[in-house]
């Protein structure tokens, strides 16, 4: 990861009481097994770990004061004292809610409302840790970036290259100069292109894919501004991206793979990205947009003698 994320990173505030649970969800994959235990404590009984002094938790968790105190700064708090603060209001706001009735585990005898009922609750826990968990700083960069863009490449491979092609065609329809890329070799004959003013964004949930990392590596060697849209902040694309933005792990299961979840929380990056960017520029946007629905308006209508 570039040092400009992470001092961006370093001066984010902490993340509010009910983010905790989705900061852990999203970052205990890339934390130590020690730390993942902590981590763990603090979302799964809030009321009482923010009772516990740091020694007192590293003795419940069997790990270290330092541990603890390493958790803490990873999730987004300066300390543990801060920590402790945002246990206490966590803990608080379970007491006066409601604990969820369903749970996204599809069993294959389940029941097609069941099956509703369990993926509508999934898809809405997926976009509330991903909302939680993004980093409004690092997303308001990215607008600037694309707002002030000359062109701009996206890369993404299966699910989130479907993703890719949405921003692209969403960017498109403002004016902007936008190409999605799945094929992973035209992906970095175009990145060698690019310059600085440009903009290049990979999209990977895993972080790892090296058809994604490729072009983005690319293009950040040539000057261009890079995001980088992943479920991994460890992952190894970062390395190459100016701009982070995280989202929501996806849950797995046998029946539901990784893919459906991961694509629901990038989709809501996306659209996040577009109307920022959209506000932006909106003397331009709005008159961009109003065209490409007049130029399609003949398709809608079945009056129009037009084909």
């Amino acid at each position: 990861m570039t040092s400009n994320v992470k001092e961006s990173f370093g001066h984010s505030a902490p993340p509010a009481p009910a983010a905790l649970a989705a900061k852990v969800r999203t970052l205990a994959p890339s934390m130590t097994r020690s730390m993942q235990r902590v981590a763990e404590a603090v979302a799964g009984n809030p009321a009482g770990c923010s009772a516990l002094t740091v020694t007192g938790l590293a003795e419940l968790t069997g790990t270290s004061e330092a541990t603890v105190v390493r958790t803490a700064r990873l999730l987004g708090y300066p300390g543990y004292r801060d920590l402790r603060l945002a246990l206490a209001g966590l803990a608080a706001q379970q007491e006066s809610g409601q604990s969820p009735a369903v749970t996204a585990d599809i069993a294959v005898d389940d029941s097609l409302a069941d099956v509703v009922a369990k993926l509508a609750y999934d898809e809405q826990q997926t976009l509330a840790d991903t909302a939680a968990g993004l980093d409004t700083a690092q997303l308001a960069a990215c607008v600037d970036a694309l707002a002030g863009g000359r062109r701009i490449d996206i890369y993404g491979i299966g699910a989130s290259g479907l993703v890719a092609q949405d921003l692209a065609q969403k960017l498109l329809r403002i004016g902007l100069i936008a190409h999605a890329h799945a094929d992973p070799h035209l992906a970095v004959t175009n990145a060698v292109q690019l310059r600085p003013r440009d903009v290049a964004i990979a999209i990977t949930h895993s972080g790892t894919t090296g058809d994604v990392i490729e072009p983005l590596r690319t293009a950040f060697e040539r000057g261009a501004t890079t995001i980088a849209v992943t479920g991994r902040p460890d992952g190894a694309v970062c390395q190459y991206a100016d701009h982070l933005l995280t989202t929501s792990t996806a849950r797995e299961s046998e029946l539901r793979p990784a893919a459906m979840s991961s694509r629901t929380s990038q989709l809501l990056v996306v659209d996040c990205l577009f109307v920022g960017v959209a506000q932006r520029t909106y003397e331009t946007a709005a008159p961009a947009l109003s065209a490409s629905y007049e130029a399609l308006a003949h398709r809608h209508d079945p009056r129009s003698g037009r084909r």
